[in-house]
Formats: C-alpha cells, sequence, structure tokens
C-alpha cells in the first residue's frame, strides 16, 4: 500500500524538523501576489508587512542556478545518486549568502539555507527517488 503525503518547504525558516527533505517547495511569493490582487480588485485591506525572502526563493527555485534546478538536472542523468546531487547543489550555491555548508554536513549529504527565522539543515538523501 502507498501512502500519499504532502511535503511543504516553509521558506521562512519556522518549521524545521529532525529531517528537512529538500523535494519539498511551497513559494510564499504568495504573499506579494495576493496584495497585488487585492490592488488591482479594489478590495479594502491592511498591508501585511513580511520581509521579503526573494533572494531565498531565487536560491531555492532560480531557473538556471537554484537548488530545484540543480536537483531537475540530476535526475535527468542515468547516474544520478543523493551524493552527485549533493555535490552539484554544493558546487552551484556555495557562493550564495544563504547557503552554508560545513565540511561535516558535505560528508553527511546535508546543507543549510539561512531562512528569515534561522538556519535550516536539509538532507539530500532520497532527493533523486522523490
Amino acid at each position: 500500500m502507498t501512502t500519499a503525503k504532502i511535503n511543504v518547504l516553509d521558506i521562512f525558516g519556522f518549521e524545521s524538523f529532525d529531517v528537512n527533505s529538500f523535494e519539498q517547495q511551497f513559494n510564499t511569493f504568495i504573499f506579494k501576489l495576493e496584495q497585488q490582487e487585492y490592488e488591482r480588485e479594489g478590495i479594502k485591506w491592511s498591508f501585511i508587512e513580511f520581509p521579503d525572502n526573494q533572494d531565498v526563493l531565487d536560491l531555492i527555485d532560480h531557473k538556471r542556478s537554484g537548488i530545484m534546478s540543480v536537483l531537475n538536472e540530476q535526475c535527468r542523468l542515468a547516474r544520478s545518486t543523493d551524493r552527485s546531487f549533493a555535490t552539484a547543489t554544493i558546487d552551484m550555491c556555495k557562493d550564495h549568502a544563504r547557503f552554508g555548508c560545513s565540511n561535516m554536513q558535505k560528508g553527511a549529504g546535508k546543507f543549510s539555507i539561512q531562512h528569515y527565522a534561522g538556519s535550516v539543515e536539509y538532507t539530500t538523501t532520497n532527493s533523486s527517488k522523490k
């Protein structure tokens, strides 16, 4: 029997679990879009202040240099492994201000993203299977 599940990535970093896998994605850009929609439709509303997390969104989902782009590329390769995904991600993102990877994390196939609420560590284990 297959178990269905939904995974959500909290890009602001308020949810950090014992194991944070990275196939999860939730685009909270929706806040900006909703506010723009309210303005277009003339709906009365109170502006909600929230930090602009666009740099984290770009780190995660930039078309050519985001982590999801690296994962998509790795999934197309016949010999892709969790290790090759981790290595490619680290190589692509190591200079991004919100990305971190210690030697210990690198050896374990993990990396961190500095979200609004704090640093969250992600594992690449089974990423290409998901």
